[in-house]
């Protein structure tokens, strides 16, 4: 049923404890929501404001930070009978590799995965 129809129900059907029943409940409820929204304007008060300009990040007098890149070769894995903890184990990062040059595709390769073929025409 619509709110309304069911609040004209309420109030009509004679019983005047509904009636009131319902204004107090929207009272309530209206009470609620602006003591909610007080309780946020005073947590939002309490709060720090936007960093100012002379908080913001800096470059450094070096220059802008440039990115490096470099081939890596993975840790061999240790061959044991047992079971190895992560503690047992070297730091994953690896190692620099011997060939530092960039990988190029294979001649005659489409360089596309999954194509099932050799590529060439």
């Amino acid at each position: 049923m619509d709110t309304i129809a069911s609040a004209h129900l309420a109030a009509s059907g004679g019983s005047a404890l509904a009636s009131v029943a319902f204004v107090i409940v929207g009272i309530a409820l209206v009470g609620g929501l602006i003591w909610a929204f007080r309780l946020g304007f005073r947590v939002r008060r309490r709060e720090p404001g936007p960093p100012g300009p002379h908080e913001q990040p800096r470059m450094p007098a070096s220059g802008p930070v440039r990115e490096s890149s470099e081939g890596r070769e993975p840790n061999e894995m240790p061959r044991s009978g047992e079971r190895l903890t992560p503690h047992e184990l070297r730091p994953t990062g690896g190692r620099p590799g011997e060939d530092q040059g960039r990988p190029r595709w294979d001649e005659g390769s489409s360089g596309s995965f999954g194509s099932g073929g050799s590529g060439a025409r």
